[in-house]
C-alpha cells in the first residue's frame, strides 16, 4: 500500500462516525474535485491530495480536541516518511483554506492550497451543497427558516460560528463562494451550481408562502 492510500485509510477511519456532512463521502468528493482541477493546473498533486484527504480531520467545529488531533495527523505523516516541510505545507493549506479563516482578511494560498480550497467549496454548493447545509443545520439544531431573521452581514469568525438559520447560511456563505473560486475549472463548475441554488431558494420561499 502506498503512502497516499494509507493517508486515505487514515482519513476514512477518523471520519467514519461523522454526522455533520463532513464524512468520508465528502472527502472522496473533494478529492475527486481536486483531481479534476489538477488536470488544468501545474501543482504538486501529492500535496493537494494529502491535504484534501485530511482537511476535516482536525476541524475545530467538528471535534472537541483539535490540538490533539493535529498532533496525531502530524505523527502519522511523519511515520509515513513525509518530510517536515511537506507536512508544514499540508497544515498551512488546511489552516488557511476555510471560509471562516478568510472572513477578516483573505489568506494568500499556494496553488496547491487554492486547488484544495476550490475542491472543498465546490462540495458546499449545488445539489449536494444544499443537502449538506440542511444536514449540518439539523445536526446542530438550527432553525430551517424564519423570514423574520435576516442574513447577517460583516461577520467575524466568532459571529459566523453562532447559530443562524439554514436558509440564511446560503446568503451568508454559500452564494458567495462562486465569486471566490481560484481556478478556471472551479469557476466554471460553480456557475452551474450557483444557478441551481438560486432556483432552489426561489422555489423554497414560494412553497413556504413568502
Amino acid at each position: 500500500m502506498n503512502k497516499l492510500s494509507i493517508v486515505k485509510e487514515f482519513a476514512q477511519n477518523q471520519l467514519k462516525n461523522d454526522k455533520t456532512g463532513h464524512d468520508f463521502n465528502h472527502i472522496l468528493r473533494v478529492v475527486k474535485n481536486a483531481q479534476l482541477i489538477l488536470a488544468g493546473e501545474s501543482a504538486n498533486s501529492e500535496l493537494v491530495l494529502v491535504s484534501a484527504y485530511l482537511h476535516d480531520v482536525f476541524d475545530d467545529k467538528l471535534i472537541e480536541d483539535p490540538a490533539s488531533k493535529r498532533q496525531e495527523v502530524r505523527q502519522k505523516l511523519t511515520e509515513l516518511g513525509y518530510p517536515s516541510n511537506f507536512i508544514d505545507q499540508v497544515f498551512e493549506i488546511i489552516d488557511n483554506m476555510s471560509f471562516s479563516a478568510n472572513l477578516a482578511q483573505k489568506k494568500t494560498l499556494s496553488i496547491e492550497g487554492q486547488i484544495v480550497q476550490d475542491a472543498d467549496r465546490l462540495d458546499a454548493i449545488g445539489a449536494v451543497g444544499i443537502a449538506r447545509a440542511f444536514y449540518y443545520g439539523g445536526h446542530f439544531g438550527e432553525t430551517m427558516y424564519d423570514p423574520e431573521i435576516l442574513p447577517r452581514q460583516q461577520m467575524n469568525k466568532t459571529a459566523y460560528r453562532q447559530p443562524g438559520t439554514v436558509i440564511n447560511h446560503f446568503y451568508e456563505k454559500l452564494l458567495k463562494l462562486k465569486d471566490q473560486m481560484n481556478t478556471i475549472t472551479a469557476q466554471t463548475i460553480a456557475k452551474q451550481r450557483q444557478r441551481f441554488m438560486l432556483d432552489f431558494l426561489e422555489k423554497f420561499k414560494s412553497e413556504w408562502g413568502q
